[in-house]
């Protein structure tokens, strides 16, 4: 049976990529702490599309995706859900690339929401 192009990456699927991607020599310097993040995620692009996902990392400032098949720069909705609540962010993708199996991993900042805007 193959597997569906745009099925959500499994938390296996997570694994390996890291793992084949493996740990910076350098000494990071980002402003805000990342911490790993692996939990199931929905990206809505501005086109209307849902791409499943998986998130790596979160940040104050930004998340790290995991997903099958490219997402292009720019605005979208990324949907998380607990037991309890959901989490609905906007988020500006600022980039995308491929890796292992199919899979590409993605970046972006977090943008206000428009209720929040004054």
């Amino acid at each position: 049976m193959t597997q569906d192009p745009w099925s959500r990456p499994t938390i296996d699927d997570l694994r390996r990529v890291l793992e084949s991607i493996g740990k910076p020599s350098t000494t990071n310097v980002r402003t805000n702490e990342r911490l790993e993040l692996s939990v199931p995620a929905e990206i809505r692009t501005s086109r209307g599309s849902t791409i499943a996902s998986m998130t790596r990392e979160i940040s104050r400032t930004g998340i790290g995706l995991l997903h099958r098949g490219a997402v292009t720069p720019g605005e979208v909705v990324v949907k998380m859900a607990s037991e309890t609540r959901e989490f609905q962010y906007n988020v500006q993708i600022e980039w995308c690339s491929p890796c292992d199996n199919g899979m590409f991993m993605s970046g972006g900042r977090f943008l206000p929401n428009p209720a929040e805007v004054k």
